[in-house]
Parts: structure tokens; sequence; C-alpha cells
């Protein structure tokens, strides 16, 4: 049988319980596509699984032990077989996609089922970005739908930097909606090109004070609060944050805000839409949308080294793996 490198992890912790060794390679079943992976990436998500953390969800993924051993939600790759009863992809095909839940891309080679959240990759994009293109962005249709943004509303994003705050900025700009960015100064000239009207310097500013009232605040790093945020809102105003929150006091006021005056919160439950990977391959070739790469990259054999990055929060967009 031959093998191929992964990053595997056999109990919840920090990032050292990963470690790089072979595994059998993936044979794709029916309706599947055997990918060999060129580029994936750590994000939050991965590393989040990775501890365990919340809790709550090692009730889906393993309570004492993690049922998935090889992580990775995102990839770009070409697919080498295909299974039975598959139509609509050949060998040779590049394609990126998004696999949590199932995960598995922290690999040479993962299978994907042909109708999942994946795409062909546009003439031009190179395997970097593509591989970016799923997890914030997937994150950050869900915060936009479900805080219902409409066009010319006033938007403050924190965290615009990373994989998920950066996607929002674009797509807020797309829209039409009037965005204030917070993030490190620094990195005020990226934002501002991804669609940021203002940017607030969250070294020199604390973004609470700010006396602008907005019509959302999307909280993209969860590293804030309601209360602490209710009153940068307008009255009907959403606050809506990518975390659970303290005590996962974020679901519970989405159920009970909407019951009283004033400003709400909302909570994003993120579905795979089976027609968002089409949109994004069309955002990726007509340049609309670009996910930001972080300036430090690791081969599939110093993984460990991207968890502990990832782990550190300072990290720009998506942090990318390179494994082909």
């Amino acid at each position: 049988m031959t093998a191929v490198l992964a990053a595997v992890r056999e109990r919840y912790g920090p990032p050292e319980v990963v470690r790089v060794t072979e595994v059998p390679t993936p044979v794709p079943g029916p309706g599947e596509l055997l990918v060999r992976v060129r580029c994936t990436t750590v994000n939050r998500t991965d590393c989040a699984y990775r501890a365990g953390v919340p809790r709550v969800t090692r009730l889906f993924t393993g309570v004492r032990r993690p049922r998935a051993t090889v992580l990775g939600t995102e990839f770009a790759g070409v697919v080498v077989a295909v299974g039975s009863a598959v139509d609509g992809h050949a060998v040779g095909d590049r394609l990126f996609g998004y696999v949590e839940g199932r995960f598995g891309a922290h690999a040479e080679h993962l299978t994907v089922r042909a109708d999942g959240f994946l795409a062909r990759v546009p003439d031009g994009v190179p395997d970097d970005v593509a591989a970016a293109a799923t997890e914030g962005a997937h994150y950050a249709v869900a915060v936009l739908r479900r805080a219902r943004v409409a066009a010319a509303e006033d938007v403050l994003v924190h965290g615009a930097t990373g994989a998920i705050g950066s996607a929002v900025v674009q797509l807020l700009h797309a829209l039409g909606a009037h965005v204030t960015a917070v993030c490190d100064g620094a990195r005020a000239d990226l934002v501002r090109s991804l669609g940021a009207e203002r940017v607030i310097d969250r070294a020199t500013e604390d973004f609470h004070a700010d006396p602008h009232r907005y019509d959302v605040v999307v909280d993209a790093v969860g590293k804030s609060s309601f209360r602490r945020c209710r009153r940068l809102l307008r009255p009907g105003g959403r606050y809506v944050s990518t975390d659970l929150g303290r005590l996962a006091q974020n679901p519970l006021l989405a159920l009970v805000t909407p019951l009283l005056p004033g400003p709400r919160v909302v909570f994003p439950v993120p579905v795979q839409d089976p027609s968002l990977p089409a949109q994004l391959r069309d955002m990726l070739a007509a340049g609309t949308f670009r996910p930001v790469l972080d300036e430090h990259r690791w081969p599939l054999s110093r993984i460990v080294e991207a968890h502990r990055y990832v782990d550190s929060g300072q990290k720009t967009g998506s942090v990318v793996i390179e494994v082909g």
C-alpha cells in the first residue's frame, strides 16, 4: 500500500500534539475525487479543532479523543483519480474547496465528494490564493447574511486583517456599505485597499470610545462583547461576532435581545451553501475578492510552527502551507 505524508494529531492539545508522518494514501469511493494537495492553510478553525475548544464542540468531534486525526479545512490541488459515479470532473482538474467536518487537507492527498464545497481554480489564480479563498469567505458570507447588511449602511469591522475580517471588508465594499476597519495602524493601507473608508488604529485608540454610531458592528476575532459595543450601535443596530463569547453568551443574547428595545445580537451559523463555491470562483476570476495572505508560510513538514504562529494571534489573513 502506498503512503503519503500528513499532519496527524491523535489527542486534543497545543501545537505540539501535531506530528507529520506517513499515512495510507486515501482511495476515492463512489462519488469521490482523489486530490493531490498543492496548498492548504492553518486557520483559527483548524487550531480550535486541534485544541478541542470550546469543549462543547467535542460532542461532535469526539469527546475523549478526536475522531478525525488529519485536520485541514481548505485546499487547492489537482485531481489525480476519480471514483465511480462521478460526472463533471476529470483527472488533471485544478480544484479548490472547503472540507470542515470531513477534514483531511493537511496531507499530500485527500478525498473529497465530487458534489461537495469545491470549484475549479480560475485560470491565472495561483494555488496559494485559491487555497485561502474559502474558510474566511464562507464565515464572512454567514455574518453578512445573518446581520442583513444593506447598501449604504455604516459597519464597523473589528479584526479587519484576519481571514474572516478581510473577507468581510471586501464583501461589504462590494455591497456598497460604508466600512470602518479596526486594525493595527501598520496595516491601514491594506484594509483601505480592501475597501475600508475609515481606519481605527487599535494600538493607539480604543474603538469602543468611537463617537460614531453604526448600523452593524462585526467582531471578526471574537475579542469584544455586546456589552462593550452596544453604545456604538444605533437603535435597531446589530452586533455580530464570529465567536460564542464568554460562557457562550452570544447565541443566548441572539435569542433574548430581539425581544427588547434597542440594539440586538445576531449570531451567524455558517452553512455550506452549494452555490457559494461557484460565486467565489467567479469573484476570484474577476478580481473582486482576493484572500489576504500572511507573509509567513511553511512547508507541510513544519506545520507545527504554523499552528504556533496562528495561536499567537499575530497573523494577517491566511497562513499558507505549501504541500506540493
